[in-house]
């Protein structure tokens, strides 16, 4: 079972400290102070001689040559090995995520680990972690939840961990016995048992849901949530969403939906409902400050609208949006709303890899666009984005995401003599250098709770040699004949999804691509 890591008392000095965006755009700003830490918390910020008085006892991080910044926050995130990695090539959505049934089953401690290592060193410290969807028998499903958090808590993250749940459509857009019955009989009887396998009533996953609460969050309070994420529309019946969205308002967990990632999901809304993904969700009720809504590339102004009301939260996706051809999230227009954007990397980001501080760069460029005067995030709003408004998304706002008196010492230092390579002019604003000219290369120690996780750019709670040897060695071992026989499967299943797809007039025509060719944002 999960038990909370170990918090620490300690003084962290750094030369500039990004204490957090202030409501006016603002970035706050503290220069040459030491941060104390005390049961994990910041409990001072100040001079360095006066938070040091009387404190030499405690152990002492840091120098004027550091940049502090809040802790970094993936707000969503399925499992570590990629599927590149694991020969799948990138494909439209719906192509794509089929094929992950060929990959080669990795241990769930070293999956978790392999992606959290990788977080960590580029200054993440909190993840949503979000399963793909559980199988089989219950106890199974325990062992999976208790393997994840438990590394997640070896490593030293604070985590928010929910699973996907699906009642229907899991295939493609249509029924599941209809795609069955199209078949080859070899493909269908690969395939048909999984799906039978993973067929769990909603009530029961409501059940394991509060199982989950029960075991994990008496024991890690400050470092575990237990959040609910109904996969997709297409993927969810009206009965499972006012079940699951219901389950979640009354336990006050929190809730992270895939919608609208991709143009085809926005039209199987349209055809089902008669209007919009966001319309439909409005209607059964779901939508409310504690959901967060994942990618959302296909929404209009009126679906925008709509979620500002109900003060839903976005999660942007931007790499997984460009390198899948979904879409790009109409960030600008989401901000002119006042809803709060977060930053998830999916499956992986642009360079294949958990780097929060690369994903930062591209939706810094992407949302640029090309008026003289428009409204466009700054490096703060972005670092915003990365921390504050991911700590809240995952349900540890108010918590996390900022470096004030009374919030978590999540803390990642990053060396300005590394991000001048060689110098800067002091006219650059520190989290503009930050942004731009920062890596995780710069990054030299990160806390959690004042504890101290990463050293000299490294993991230092596990042995992450160990780990990584452990990862190739599953990795280079030769298939086995049940791993070919899935390949073999996979590759005549998608031919019947591409002909399911365009039997639905799914697969023929497409929008723009810039900005989704939105002209109501």
């Amino acid at each position: 079972m999960t038990e909370a890591p170990p918090v620490a008392d300690c003084i962290i000095e750094a030369g500039t400290v990004l204490t957090g965006r202030y409501p006016d755009g603002s970035m706050g700003m503290r220069h040459d102070v030491g941060i104390r830490v005390e049961k994990g918390m910041i409990a001072q910020i100040g001079p360095l001689e006066a938070v040091g008085y009387g404190n030499d006892h405690l152990p002492r991080f840091g120098s004027r040559r550091m940049i502090a910044m809040p802790g970094l926050v993936n707000a969503h995130h399925h499992f570590g090995v990629t599927p590149l990695m694991q020969g799948v090539p990138f494909a439209p959505l719906e192509l794509w995520l089929p094929q992950f049934r060929a990959m080669r089953r990795i241990d769930q401690r070293l999956d978790t680990l392999y992606s959290a290592i990788e977080m960590l060193e580029s200054g993440t410290t909190t993840v949503q972690h979000i399963h793909s969807g559980f199988s089989g028998q219950p106890e199974g499903w325990m062992q999976v939840a208790d393997a994840t958090l438990s590394a997640y808590g070896e490593v030293g993250m604070r985590v928010g961990y929910c699973f996907m749940i699906r009642d229907r459509n899991i295939l493609s857009y249509a029924p599941d016995a209809e795609i069955l019955s199209q078949l080859p009989d070899e493909v269908r009887d690969w395939i048909a048992p999984q799906l039978a396998q993973a067929a769990i009533p909603v009530p029961e996953l409501m059940n394991f849901y509060h199982a989950l609460r029960a075991r994990f969050l008496p024991n890690a309070p400050d470092h575990v949530r237990m959040n609910l994420a109904p996969a997709n529309l297409h993927w969810c019946s009206d009965e499972a969403l006012q079940t699951i969205f219901a389950t979640a308002k009354a336990t006050g967990g929190h809730i992270h939906m895939h919608l609208l990632e991709t143009e085809r999901q926005a039209e199987f809304a349209r055809r089902t409902y008669g209007h919009s993904a966001v319309r439909h969700l409005q209607a059964l009720e779901c939508l409310d400050a504690n959901v967060t809504l994942g990618h959302g590339n296909w929404m209009s102004g009126e679906d925008l609208d709509i979620i500002a009301a109900c003060g839903c939260s976005i999660c942007h996706n931007a790499s997984s949006g460009l390198r899948l051809g979904s879409g790009i999230a109409p960030v600008n227009a989401m901000r002119r709303r006042g809803i709060p954007v977060a930053l998830g990397i999916d499956q992986s980001n642009i360079a294949d890899d958990r780097d929060m501080l690369l994903e930062m760069k591209l939706v810094w460029a992407l949302h640029r666009e090309t008026g003289l005067w428009n409204d466009r995030p700054d490096a703060g709003a972005v670092l915003q984005m990365a921390s504050e408004h991911g700590a809240d998304s995952v349900g540890f706002g108010g918590f996390t995401g900022r470096l004030e008196p009374g919030w978590q010492a999540d803390i990642v230092l990053m060396d300005q003599d590394r991000i001048a390579r060689p110098a800067i002019n002091p006219r650059t604003p520190p989290v503009e250098a930050l942004l731009h000219r920062g890596s995780r290369q710069a990054i030299e120690q990160v806390f959690v709770g004042g504890r101290l996780v990463v050293d000299a750019g490294r993991v230092i709670t596990i042995d992450r040699d160990a780990v990584m040897a452990e990862i190739e060695a599953i990795l280079t071992r030769p298939e086995t004949a049940q791993e070919q026989q899935a390949w073999r499967a996979v590759e005549g299943l998608l031919p019947h999804l591409e002909a399911s797809l365009h039997q639905l007039g799914l697969g023929a025509g497409y929008r723009s691509y810039r900005y989704n060719a939105q002209s109501d944002i």
